[in-house]
């Protein structure tokens, strides 16, 4: 291997004498006259080793080293001062602001041969070290993202189960799940405060809204009639049993399922459940859901109602606008009410 070493000395003959030297071993040297020059070298080439003299003018050694230090891309180059100056402190500082050797002058040949072997050695070690280090990393960060993606894949998957068992059980069709799920991503994407992660969680999710009515008994389920007062308390713990079928999963789109289903009936006013949640009480999620199963519910046939038209739909959102919906959402619906409708319409 080539080995890259600059020496840096203020004094052209002591690295000629340090060249003459180290020439044997068919290293391939630069030089540097000052500190300044010195950097400037460095910021410009690659270096296995500095060979740094203590003493020198505007510049000296010790602050070359600091310069080095507080450089990413330097800090990790081994260095070894060369100097006559041999008190403790001197020494001390050399070490301590990280250098790695201290020769001093006048050095013996097969000294210096030896030190700045070692360290050529030392430091090809510790870059084959890191970069060893840096593919085992990378190595498991694709394992782990292979794996995360595994279980995102896994996660979706239960949710198309569940949300297809869902259609069978209850009077929520496929279409009414999907444009639901698109007309909250794209809510989503025009909220200032949430991000494309946000956006494609929700599309995951909320088809889950409606999950606990699967646990609700066919009778009530499917009622020709309007439900009594007891009927549509039990109807209306399709939310807590949801929360209980899903609270207890950490994984990113179950979570969002399990809020989405608890808190889609909640009311900006309060006046919602099952926890009478208030504005901005109710997980934005949760609020983005209701909207959107409203929205979609007004303009399609139900078993209990014909559609409504686009004019009526809109006046009844607008108009609950702070009391059942909030006021944001309502406002980028009718913003954005043109790609809406697209998702309604298709």
């Amino acid at each position: 291997m080539n080995y890259q070493i600059l020496i840096v000395d203020d004094i052209s003959e002591n690295i000629q004498v340090a060249m003459n030297i180290l020439k044997e071993l068919s290293y391939e040297f630069s030089f540097a006259l000052s500190g300044a020059q010195a950097i400037e070298l460095m910021n410009e080439n690659s270096y296995d080793l500095v060979l740094l003299d203590v003493m020198m003018p505007e510049m000296n050694g010790f602050e070359v080293c600091e310069t080095m230090k507080n450089n990413a891309d330097l800090k990790d180059i081994p260095v070894i001062f060369l100097t006559a100056k041999t008190d403790i402190d001197s020494i001390s500082k050399a070490f301590k602001i990280g250098g790695n050797d201290f020769i001093t002058k006048p050095f013996h040949p097969e000294e210096l041969l030896a030190r700045v072997s070692t360290h050529l050695e030392l430091y090809s070690i510790r870059l084959k070290l890191k970069q060893q280090n840096q593919a085992l990393e990378n190595k498991i960060e694709y394992k782990e993202s292979r794996l995360n993606s595994e279980i995102e894949m896994n996660q979706k998957e239960m949710i198309s189960i569940l949300t297809e068992l869902m259609e069978v059980t209850s009077d929520e069709t496929g279409q009414h799940l999907h444009r639901v799920a698109s007309m909250s991503k794209l809510l989503a994407h025009y909220h200032d405060t949430l991000t494309e992660e946000d956006e494609a969680i929700i599309f995951h999710a909320a088809p889950m809204h409606d999950i606990g009515k699967i646990a609700i008994p066919l009778k009530i389920l499917h009622s020709p009639n309007s439900l009594s007062g007891s009927e549509r308390q039990i109807m209306k713990t399709h939310t807590t049993l949801a929360a209980q079928f899903l609270r207890h999963s950490n994984r990113k789109f179950i979570k969002a399922a399990s809020i989405i289903a608890e808190q889609h009936h909640e009311k900006w006013d309060g006046s919602g459940y099952p926890k009478n949640l208030k504005g901005e009480d109710i997980h934005i999620y949760g609020r983005i859901v209701a909207l959107a199963d409203v929205f979609d519910a007004l303009l399609h046939e139900r078993k209990y109602k014909k559609a409504w038209s686009v004019e009526k739909s809109l006046n009844y959102i607008n108009k609950e606008s702070g009391k059942h919906f909030d006021p944001i959402l309502v406002k980028l619906l009718n913003e954005n009410l043109d790609e809406f409708l697209q998702i309604i319409n298709s």
